[in-house]
């Protein structure tokens, strides 16, 4: 008869074997290295604030081999950091689909040359979009895995050895948690290629305003909120584009702006020097301006 613990505890094992081959030591600070995740044969991800220099980098893969590298781009808004090997040597991680509520998880790192280290937990919850200093995190995993020493910039995976996202404590207030694999992915793409995150700058200030019924009429959908405009800087793709003291903004590129963070999650790198359709409520009235947003410094 079949031990269903035994099952399981067999099946976690085989996890941790298979996702520490992609699990490597990132000898990139001064005194305790951390955790990276290989996902291709010569870039590895990591977590931003673990990378404390530029040179002298090694990363350790799982058969004990040293190998150099350099910092191919970074981006401390989302405590991201990838680094290219000298050379392609190192086995590249599968990425698990999306993380649901409940799902037996294990956080894997690779503190020592040791070897790896698993903790054992579940999908706590599933949050975001959440501000961060520079930067804003459109979703992100919270588990009851133990973060222990060294485990930032490591995986999180499923029992099946595939990553569902990358480890971190580098948001401050002793928070760990795991940046989903496909925000991950997308951006250590952006970083190995461009070696920063393009955002957008638009220039304004604002705060929520509820919108009356007449505004979402003369709209055409239900949104109950949008951003009024109590200030616009000089010079700025706002104040270009025509924007005033006192428009409503409801829109940006099609879709709704009723908050800050959809607002921050609309001035994504996709659209920095292009023309964007931008939709306010002026007198009451639905208007639609042109506005190129630039980069933010």
């Amino acid at each position: 008869m079949s031990n269903v613990l035994s099952d399981l505890s067999n099946a976690l094992a085989a996890a941790a074997e298979q996702a520490g081959k992609s699990t490597v030591l990132v000898n990139a600070r001064r005194r305790l290295p951390a955790s990276g995740i290989a996902f291709t044969s010569d870039l590895v991800m990591t977590a931003d604030h673990v990378v404390q220099r530029d040179e002298d980098i090694t990363v350790t893969l799982a058969d004990g081999s040293a190998v150099s590298a350099h910092v191919a781009g970074r981006d401390p808004g989302s405590d991201l950091a990838v680094l290219r090997l000298e050379k392609p040597v190192a086995l590249p991680a599968e990425k698990a689909p999306e993380a649901r509520i409940g799902q037996i998880v294990l956080a894997l790192g690779r503190p020592s040359t040791d070897g790896i280290e698993a903790s054992l937990g579940t999908i706590s919850a599933i949050s975001g979009p959440v501000r961060t200093h520079r930067g804003q995190l459109d979703r992100y995993y919270r588990t009851d895995a133990t973060p222990y020493p060294g485990f930032s910039g490591g995986p999180l995976v499923d029992p099946d050895g595939r990553v569902l996202g990358l480890n971190t404590s580098g948001f401050g207030r002793g928070t760990f948690v795991t940046i989903p694999a496909d925000l991950a992915w997308k951006a250590a793409d952006e970083l190995a290629q461009h070696g920063s995150i393009k955002r957008g700058y638009l220039g304004i200030r604002s705060q929520p305003v509820e919108l009356t019924d007449e505004a979402q009429k003369a709209l055409e959908r239900q949104q109950p909120t949008g951003l009024l405009l109590v200030g616009i800087e000089k010079s700025s793709p706002a104040e270009k584009a025509g924007l005033l003291v006192g428009d409503t903004l409801v829109g940006i590129g099609g879709r709704p702006v009723a908050d800050p963070d959809q607002l921050f999650a609309s001035l994504s790198g996709d659209v920095v020097g292009k023309p964007t359709p931008l939709q306010v409520l002026r007198g009451g009235e639905p208007r639609t301006l042109s506005v190129t947003i630039e980069e933010r410094n």
